[in-house]
């Protein structure tokens, strides 16, 4: 198993401290799990870690590591939508799959110090996993974040920067930390390990179901969530599980839609000179997505349908989904939005599966 250069295709042990290659290429991983069979899952572990036959794990780490993360039920919205209630997580949102492998490798190979960058709530998760490891960690933010996903780091015992101006250059002060001060870079974007622990999303689909759904929305900002997805449906198909990929739907803001700006034009990269517009979707506002032309060219392979949540009826579909006993935070209420909107443009779809990313709670602000 190696790190290999999505650029010039170099190879480097996993246990490097590089965020990325040397010519600026991000680390994919090389690693090729066996034929996904539920009767390699592991029924006595309560957590994504039932699957670790499928991942990339070296050691036993992720016993002292795991919160009980995962398992997330699926619940019928109404007779054409689904819901995977993946707030139902130890720090209410779905980046807790990715956070918890990613430190367990983190563990695993002795790093005992840790940044990274977050919109809030990977940084969150990032925080929680290493408090649970012993791993100091310094997390930023950028001017905006709910105050309520600041407060839940910070109890974490992590060090929170909170940086003017865009999520973006949010990014750009704490990689700049990196590189000045040598930090490793427990990044949701740039560290693949953490897409396989976003993968698990679909194994628990498929062990609750029995099926994948014909329909899946995915909120897309890094895409953290579509790469991971893709990636474990790669597999089902490859292991003969499922016979066809369902229709993706990714879910963009309507103030930042890098990605749907490049799918018009058929762009191999997103454009990296987007300046977001003020939303209330904060956890997809994302202007400069650094794995861009990875999701690209997964959108084009698979015929995904990327659309944009109407700004002015995520808070209505925020209360159409509390109505019903949904809490769920705004970035989530806009994949909704964005199913109704898809809808109204292609017609009623039926058997879709939507994620319930974020508790509530953490953006009543």
């Amino acid at each position: 198993m190696k790190y290999v250069c999505s650029i010039c295709g170099t190879t480097e042990d996993v246990a490097t401290r590089n965020a990325k290659c040397d010519c600026g290429g991000l680390w994919k991983l090389d690693y090729k799990p066996p034929a996904f069979d539920l009767a390699l899952v592991d029924r006595d572990t309560w957590s994504i870690f039932r699957y670790r036959a499928f991942m990339p794990l070296k050691g036993e780490q992720w016993r002292e590591i795991s919160l009980g993360e995962g398992m997330t039920p699926i619940v019928q919205f109404n007779k054409d939508v689904l819901l995977k209630m993946d707030y139902f997580m130890p720090t209410l949102s779905f980046k807790d799959r990715g956070a918890a492998v990613l430190i367990t490798h983190c563990k695993a190979i002795g790093v005992d110090s840790v940044v990274q960058d977050s919109s809030g709530n990977a940084g969150n998760s990032v925080a929680a996993y290493c408090a649970k490891a012993g791993i100091d960690c310094e997390i930023f933010v950028p001017e905006g974040t709910s105050p309520k996903k600041v407060n839940m780091i910070k109890a974490h015992k992590a060090h929170v920067n909170i940086v003017p101006g865009s999520r973006d250059h949010c990014a750009d002060v704490c990689r700049d930390k990196v590189a000045n001060d040598g930090k490793y870079y427990a990044n949701h974007v740039y560290n693949p390990f953490f897409y396989q622990g976003t993968k698990t999303y679909i194994y628990e689909t498929y062990e609750q179901l029995h099926r994948i759904p014909a329909h899946i929305v995915i909120p897309l900002g890094n895409g953290t969530l579509v790469i991971g997805i893709v990636k474990a449906l790669e597999e089902l198909l490859e292991s003969g599980v499922i016979e066809k990929m369902p229709q993706l739907i990714a879910v963009q803001s309507e103030h930042c839609d890098p990605f749907v700006k490049a799918v018009l034009v058929k762009a191999k990269r997103a454009a990296m000179n987007t300046t977001p517009q003020p939303t209330i979707a904060e956890g997809i506002s994302i202007g400069v997505p650094m794995r861009s032309e990875e999701i690209l060219q997964y959108i084009y392979k698979y015929d995904i349908k990327v659309i944009t949540a109407p700004e002015d009826r995520i808070l209505e579909a925020r209360m159409t989904l509390a109505a019903k006993g949904v809490y769920c935070e705004h970035t989530t209420a806009a994949n909704y939005a964005a199913y109704l909107k898809f809808c109204e443009m292609h017609g009623k779809i039926e058997d879709c599966l939507i994620p319930m990313c974020g508790a509530g709670l953490k953006s009543d602000h």
